[in-house]
């Protein structure tokens, strides 16, 4: 490694100079800005160390020189002092570290860790804390029992996710694949036993305790309560959201909020058609076809599935007497976002406003389709940088921004997450079974698998049914659901995309984020 040390002063600091050279440094020094700029015309190094007050070139002005000739070298500026208009300059211009003499060379070194070897270091940390808890992890998901308790698992699983992903340790990140992969299976084993009773809850209009928050509650219980104590509400619901897309667009909303971080369960199918509407209604499907045929759209039907989501979330205001001021409105892409965040002004006077953001649910289907997303979001990591991306750099950031800026709290949520699919399973049904790849409804349903999740009363589980023959059929895991005609060219097609409708943590344990604004 090799370091550049500028201070007109160096020939007292001799002392901190052998000291780094004994820890494997490579020392040049100058005792000016001119003759630095020279050598880093001229020579590379890792890392600058530039005092601030040189005569000549001060060192403001050789780290802005520095910068254009050399962007992506750190430079740790050096100090008497500590006054905070130098401090503020010199982090504008992007410094890796400020010291402030006199400097110990402790301190030096420390400054050099963190700057060149941080990412090495986080990196075996990383692989030491996981490897200590890969057996605890085991040990929570054998003894899993309860709603609460996969909660804790999965929360563990995505941390271990966004610790690892950009370790260079491939054995690691397979070791958390099967960890995860194991859970999965054994939560699909949790929901059959338990989804059922959950759903008959729901049904009798039972509020115990003892199960999970589910689609039909989150108006009622998370919803209603806030507007009740006088805040002025948006609901935002981005399609898609799964925790570890959450986790990382946590930091870039925190600057704006205080956020609280719930999970809740998405209800079978997880999909837009049943898991929102059942959000926006307070209802279980079967309830909204049988209460509100005009506004339950059928699986055959060609129209949109979620074409009458304003009207459901009236139907549930006046079914519990809620006389709120609303408005509802569906972001698809950039250019409405805009006219949507130029037009708040005029929503100010209503108690609540949702919002639905329809990216991420594009972005699965665009991977799915185009070769070319499928490159940008060939793996989990990629997947949820571009979440990230797409929250910085749409409308969607000036969406949130100026709702903070009004004062608003905002509840923001998903109806369900997705998960990656490399498990092709045979499925056999008539022509009218839908083309969902995750779960299948329709009469005369057959498939082999032991995994599935197979009901045969829809109307227990709180779903439609077309005839009296109608079942649903669920993957779990990683499966995914494909025709015996053709079968090899769908089971290549659709391996490794995003999909949703079944049972697993990513697509049941979904993010319920409160967001209070800092001001």
């Amino acid at each position: 490694m090799r370091i550049l040390w500028a201070d007109d002063e160096i020939d007292l600091l001799k002392p901190h100079i052998l000291f780094l050279q004994n820890k494997g440094y490579e020392v040049s020094t100058t005792t000016n800005g001119q003759d630095a700029l020279d050598l880093v015309r001229t020579e590379s190094f890792d890392i600058i160390f530039l005092d601030e007050n040189m005569p000549g070139l001060s060192g403001l002005e050789t780290l802005s020189a520095i910068k254009e000739i050399s962007p992506a070298t750190p430079v740790v500026m050096i100090t008497k002092s500590e006054e905070e208009n130098i401090m503020d300059q010199a982090i504008g211009s992007k410094i890796a570290d400020y010291l402030i003499k006199p400097v110990l060379p402790t301190q030096m070194l420390l400054s050099i860790k963190k700057t060149l070897h941080a990412r090495e270091i986080t990196q075996q940390q990383q692989t030491s804390g996981y490897q200590q808890e890969f057996g605890r992890l085991s040990i929570a998901i054998d003894n899993a029992r309860n709603f609460a308790d996969w909660v804790e698992v999965y929360k563990k699983i995505v941390h271990w996710e966004l610790e690892l992903t950009d370790s260079n340790d491939t054995n690691l990140s397979s070791m958390l694949l099967l960890q995860k992969q194991d859970a999965n299976a054994a939560f699909a084993k949790f929901i059959r036993r338990n989804y059922k009773d959950w759903i008959q809850q729901i049904l009798r209009h039972d509020h115990s305790e003892e199960r999970p928050l589910m689609s039909p509650d989150i108006f009622r219980k998370v919803v209603f309560p806030e507007i009740d104590k006088g805040e002025k509400l948006f609901f935002i619901v981005i399609d898609n959201l799964r925790l570890d897309q959450w986790r990382v667009i946590q930091p870039i909303l925190s600057q704006y909020f205080t956020c609280h971080e719930d999970i809740y369960c998405s209800i079978l199918p997880t999909a837009t058609q049943y898991s929102r509407n059942a959000i926006f209604s307070g209802l279980m499907p079967d309830s909204i076809a049988r209460m509100f045929p005009d506004l339950w759209v059928d699986e055959d039907a060609e129209e949109s599935k979620n074409i009458n989501e304003e009207p459901l979330i009236q139907s549930q205001l006046d079914r519990f007497r809620k006389r709120y001021s609303f408005s509802y409105n569906k972001i698809y892409e950039t250019n409405f976002g805009e006219r949507y965040v130029a037009q708040l002004n005029s929503l100010k006077q209503n108690q609540l406003n949702v919002v639905v953001l329809d990216f991420i649910d594009m972005l699965s289907h665009a991977r799915t389709e185009s070769k070319t997303v499928r490159e940008l979001a060939n793996n989990e990591a990629a997947y949820r940088a571009i979440t990230r991306t797409w929250l910085e750099h749409s409308s969607t950031i000036n969406l949130f921004r100026a709702i903070a800026d009004m004062g608003y709290k905002v509840i923001l949520t998903t109806d369900h997450g997705t998960i990656r699919v490399d498990n092709p399973i045979k499925v056999i049904g008539d022509r009218n079974v839908n083309t969902n790849l995750r779960y299948k409804l329709g009469k005369n349903l057959n498939c082999q698998s032991k995994a599935i999740f197979e009901v045969n009363r829809p109307t227990d589980f709180g779903l439609p049914t077309v005839n009296l023959s109608t079942s649903y059929i669920f993957t779990s895991g990683r499966d995914f659901f494909a025709y015996p005609n053709n079968f090899n060219y769908y089971a290549t097609y659709y391996s490794g995309t995003f999909q949703h409708g079944g049972i697993s943590l990513e697509e049941m344990l979904i993010p319920l984020i409160t967001l209070t604004p800092k001001n």
